[in-house]
């Protein structure tokens, strides 16, 4: 009895491949937002990642025709994406901010912070306010709910006078930072620490803070698709209204920052709920995809006490 036809026998180019993905992944009304917005880009970034070759451009590779082991490898991924509804970074193991690299797995939230841009492209010197602070007069920086380490990690190629305290509640999510720190070879200058926010750096002045909390609300972690069901839920839950933690942060910040430091923190599309909240100068800052978004808060405006 002859077997089945296998997609590998008819699709053999990158382009091939990718048309394919693209409609199974329409097909299927996958949700994307874990480093990829549309069926296509999520397609691409699967077929040059699960191949080995370089995420930024597709274009040239188009027409390479791959071998039967290389087209059964990518059917496989297009095929886990649908049947798992898994987000890609996992399948894949490796997830990008700017272009660099992070090992990334269920243990913790696929990095996608807007904070990585800001930090690593100037977009600080927004509104006349110019580097925050200047990057090489960064001694000391603070990274909360490190995650996959990839934000400290980032800030120490950033500021590169820094050394970077980097705290997680979840110790699973410092085994994958540990193994980012090393990739990057920052053992050295970033210092992993297992705890409840400021609770492992106490009497520790910073002259950044840097934040991505937990931010979304309850309401809209129960209704979340199977994508970001399929990250820790600690990593995104932040309460009732989402700003738990974010409040918390906001209490304790000052008392753990130089009087020239401040605090550099995304909340999400929470605006509103803190200004009517706080009176507080935030400084709303733009980055590629999101507006007020990040916030930046230094010492002084948060009152600090010396």
């Amino acid at each position: 009895m002859a077997q089945p036809a296998s997609p590998a026998d008819d699709l053999i180019t990158v382009r091939d491949l990718l048309r394919y993905g693209v409609s199974r992944f329409s097909a299927a009304k996958l949700t994307f937002g874990h480093g990829t917005t549309t069926a296509l880009d999520e397609a691409a970034f699967m077929i040059l990642e699960g191949l080995s070759l370089p995420i930024d451009d597709l274009a040239p590779w188009l027409e390479a025709r791959l071998t039967r082991a290389e087209r059964e490898k990518v059917i496989g991924l297009i095929d886990a994406r649908v049947s798992t509804r898994k987000p890609a970074p996992y399948l894949l193991g490796r997830a990008y901010i700017q272009g660099i690299p992070f090992r990334v797995d269920e243990r913790v939230i696929i990095p996608r912070s807007y904070l990585g841009e800001l930090m690593m492209t100037g977009g600080l010197e927004q509104d006349g306010l110019g580097p925050v602070p200047e990057p090489y007069a960064v001694a000391r920086a603070l990274d909360l709910c490190t995650g996959s380490g990839c934000l400290a990690i980032l800030a120490a190629m950033a500021y590169p006078n820094a050394t970077v305290d980097a705290v997680d509640l979840s110790r699973d999510a410092l085994e994958v930072a540990k193994l980012n720190v090393a990739d990057h070879g920052m053992q050295d200058r970033v210092f992993l620490l297992a705890g409840d926010l400021f609770g492992p750096v106490a009497g520790r002045r910073y002259d950044l803070i840097i934040a991505n909390p937990p931010y979304v609300a309850k309401a809209e972690v129960d209704a979340f698709p199977a994508e970001y069901r399929a990250e820790p839920v600690m990593a995104h839950l932040g309460g009732a209204d989402g700003f738990d933690i974010v409040r918390r942060i906001l209490d304790e910040a000052g008392n753990h920052l130089t009087a020239r430091g401040g605090i550099l923190c995304e909340i999400g599309t929470g605006r509103d709920i803190l200004e009517a909240e706080y009176d507080l100068p935030f400084l709303w800052l733009d980055s590629e995809e999101s507006e007020g978004e990040v916030f930046w808060l230094s010492a002084r405006d948060l009152g600090q006490r010396v």
